[in-house]
């Protein structure tokens, strides 16, 4: 454990040692590049840690700085909430109210209100603007501007549609009210006010430590990767530290005294609009055990996150790992994890589940490429056999094998459908390089069977020496 920080909690519950074990069990079993950790129990700090390294080969301490991801969100919350409370902007006005240059291609853009903005339910979505796909810009009022041709998907404040969108624009509604750069605003009365000093927020994942690097899996192995240009701030642009973390955990809590409970509160309850159980920069739930949580999650490519308040223990939990999304939620498992300590269940042995799921692959793989060199090589045999039908029931014969090309083309609409965000197949390398790689696998198998059975049945017919068709009767039935 590099550079820890603990203090010792009375009456049992959650120790320092107790997450240290789990930490190191864990990053034994499943090869876990790094992490940063932060528990905290009311105005107390359990444990403030890292573990592991950082892309570049640096060890992670409790003061090396991590990307949050969409824990980020709870940030630009609650400088909005504050500017509410100084009485400089009114949640239930129109955003244009203060924002002019908010517009989109869609006059029930004008209805947003901060609110619904931050409770997700403004209306705009991935379906209907695909931020993640787009050209990076590279400040808030660019990112803003970005959206003028974006229509929404529902009316505002009737359903909950998370959008990181919703965040640039509360970003930039900040920037706009209070005259000066978000940045710059979130350090002199956010981060600075909690004592956060080695936390920023940053425009792009270029601005982040080490340009976003990190690792995904695959194979049961974790592979370093960059990271593409993504616009973050706002939504997903800030980057902390263990120490830091805490410190916002406790104030979460409502420790310390800095912002009044009721602000907090109103951050951390959910909307209710359609049934949603997101708030603000928080969403709501239970734990495995029943007992009430509010919590965040955040994704990266490269990265992921989670933070956790828990009521009625008073507890606050923070995780940053350097893997990426779905192929890697280390920190969601290890929260997970640390969660059934407290609440007395034994450790699981969780692991990522493309751990056992990407084995499976790996023979599916192989057998796609197996298929594929068998029917390479049966196809002057498959040709010679069916030179003399006609050209349509060949074509019916090879139909089913678009199948694959099909799946493989439209794999990175599938994970869009599943995880209503909208990607691109090189995000889905990052996602799930196993699944990637398999869908690849079998659409080039099946590419290379019709090639080479069109190919030979051309050259079959053109020299002229198909084998005349048997009777009907006696002609031999062969599948495939």
């Amino acid at each position: 454990m590099a550079g820890a920080t603990e203090t010792a909690t009375e009456g049992g519950g959650l120790s320092a040692a107790a997450v240290d074990h789990y930490m190191r069990d864990y990053i034994e079993r499943t090869h876990l590049p790094g992490a940063l950790v932060a528990v905290t129990k009311g105005d107390q700090v359990v444990l403030a840690a890292g573990y592991g390294h950082t892309a570049g080969g640096e060890a992670i301490t409790k003061a090396t700085p991590m990307p949050l991801a969409s824990v980020s969100k709870s940030f630009t919350a609650l400088a909005v909430l504050h500017l509410a409370d100084q009485g400089k902007i009114n949640l239930d006005a129109p955003v244009r109210t203060y924002l002019p240059e908010f517009t989109m291609a869609d006059p029930r853009a004008g209805k947003i209100t901060a609110r619904e903005l931050l409770q997700q339910t403004s209306g705009m979505s991935d379906q209907t603007f695909p931020e993640l796909t787009l050209p990076a810009p590279d400040t808030l009022k660019d990112a803003v501007a970005m959206m003028r041709n974006a229509p929404l998907a529902t009316d505002p404040g009737t359903k909950e549609a998370y959008h990181n969108p919703n965040y640039t624009v509360a970003a930039r509604l900040v920037e706009v009210v209070t005259g000066m750069p978000f940045a710059d605003y979130m350090a002199a009365t956010i981060f600075g006010p909690i004592g956060m000093t080695s936390t920023r927020t940053m425009n792009t994942t270029m601005d982040l430590p080490g340009a976003g690097e990190g690792y995904i899996r695959a194979y049961g192995q974790v592979i370093r990767r960059s990271h593409p240009k993504w616009f973050t701030n706002g939504a997903f642009g800030v980057v902390s530290t263990a120490d830091d973390m805490a410190k916002w955990l406790i104030t979460q809590n409502g420790g310390g005294h800095v912002f009044p409970k009721a602000t907090l509160k109103t951050a951390q309850t959910a909307s209710g609009v359609g049934g949603s159980t997101y708030g603000m920069g928080w969403d709501t739930g239970r734990t495995a055990g029943g007992a009430p949580q509010v919590r965040h999650t955040g994704w990266l490519l490269t990265h992921n996150s989670e933070q956790t308040l828990l009521p009625t223990s008073g507890y606050g939990m923070a995780v940053v790992t350097n893997t990426g999304m779905i192929s890697g939620d280390d920190a969601v498992i290890i929260t997970d994890g640390l969660i059934d300590i407290l609440e007395g269940r034994p450790d699981a042995g969780a692991v990522p589940f493309t751990t056992t799921a990407d084995p499976w692959l790996a023979g599916l793989t192989l057998l796609n490429l197996g298929l594929g060199v068998l029917g390479v090589c049966r196809a002057r045999r498959w040709a010679r056999r069916r030179a003399a039908r006609p050209a349509w029931r060949l074509i019916v014969r090879l139909v089913p094998y678009a199948l694959p090309v099909a799946l493989y083309t439209g794999l990175a609409d599938l994970f869009g459908f599943l995880m209503r965000r909208e990607g691109t197949l090189d995000q889905v390398t990052y996602v799930w390089l196993a699944l990637y790689i398999w869908a690849g696998t079998g659409a080039l198998a099946a590419a290379a069977v019709v090639v080479s059975r069109l190919v030979n049945t051309v050259l079959i017919r053109r020299s002229g020496t198909a084998p005349p068709l048997a009777p009907t009767s006696a002609r031999p039935s062969h599948v495939g």
